[in-house]
């Protein structure tokens, strides 16, 4: 568990991590999901894969990743002489919660004719279990690869593995996890705010339910989500998706209006990530001075997750990495 930050009071905490980011020689990432004032520090901002790789391409001693484990544990997968922080442990991941390693390797083994689609929202050890490796931008152009007759486990994510079989008529055999984030969205409530915004499309990501993807004029990854939102003709989007998101897209459209797809009450903050928000820029702080909390990662386990992340990357390159809003040069 990382310690909470105590005596940092007068500290100019911003001042600090940027002293620190030169003498470390490090890179900053922030996840789409990450609290404003880390997206604004970050070198870069979007997806979890896409940050990973670009760190990768740097010439940087250290990653700092301001996201959830299982996107620290693909960056050190990628970049394995690299130290790796993430400002705190317990930042999980639902998804990756609903699929312990044990029960999949199990179920795996009991459905030998299958192959294992999973999305990369998972354990380091799930990913080394695994054939291909997904993104919510890349699944389309995988599974649109793979022939009609090929069996196909998919996990953790039943929403997203849903929409896939929905959109290709595929019957994929789905692990029934979930993310907290986007199932907290309201069906009743979405339906309230559409009729008090008639003319503002809704974007939705795939983690979500069907009842709230039926009412999306777009469906698609955060990056993808941010990319729509620069091609409507109207003034107002609503998104239902984790409503950080947001941030960027008012740094990019200021002119335009975006709208967070409520919850259950409609004015409730549950569709906000429990794990992303435990990042703070006072962790921050102490994981670049102290360079823990650290990934450490055995080298055979790395090697065969990042196999799964590699035909990923073969299949889908052209689908990996796009749409990176609010991104600088990293050293800027």
């Amino acid at each position: 568990m990382t310690a909470q930050p105590t005596n940092l009071s007068g500290i100019d905490l911003r001042a600090e991590i940027e002293r620190l980011r030169k003498e470390r020689n490090a890179v900053i990432l922030a996840h789409y999901y990450q609290r404003p004032e880390i997206q604004d520090l970050a070198d870069f901002v979007g997806d979890s894969l896409e940050l990973s790789r670009k760190a990768a391409a740097t010439d940087a001693d250290v990653i700092a990743f301001c996201g959830v484990k299982f996107m620290a544990d693909t960056a050190k997968i990628l970049s394995p002489n690299k130290i790796v922080v993430l400002p705190d442990l317990d930042a999980g991941c639902s998804l990756e919660d609903s699929c312990p390693p044990d029960k999949f390797k199990a179920f795996r083994e009991a459905h030998p004719d299958h192959i294992a689609l999973t999305y990369i929202n998972c354990s380091t050890e799930v990913k080394a279990l695994s054939d291909v490796i997904v993104t919510s931008s890349s699944a389309e152009t995988i599974l649109a690869q793979i022939p009609p007759e090929q069996k196909i486990i998919f996990g953790p994510d039943r929403h997203l593995g849903g929409y896939l079989n929905r959109k290709f008529g595929r019957d994929m055999l789905l692990w029934p996890g979930v993310c907290i984030v986007h199932e907290a969205f309201s069906e009743t409530e979405l339906l309230k705010l559409k009729a008090q915004h008639p003319n503002a499309p809704v974007a939705g990501h795939p983690e979500c339910p069907p009842h709230i993807i039926d009412h999306c004029d777009y469906v698609g990854s955060t990056s993808g989500i941010l990319q729509y939102a620069k091609t409507i003709t109207g003034d107002t989007l609503i998104v239902a998706t984790e409503p950080h998101i947001i941030h960027q897209m008012k740094l990019a459209m200021p002119g335009k209006t975006f709208i967070g797809a409520p919850g259950a009450d409609g004015n409730c903050n549950c569709n906000i990530c429990p794990y992303m928000a435990l990042n703070t820029m006072e962790k921050l702080y102490l994981s670049l001075r102290d360079l823990t909390p650290r990934i450490e990662m055995d080298e055979e386990l790395r090697l065969a997750a990042k196999k799964s992340l590699d035909r990923m990357l073969d299949m889908a390159s052209g689908t990996v990495g796009m749409g990176d809003l609010g991104a600088k040069p990293f050293g800027a």
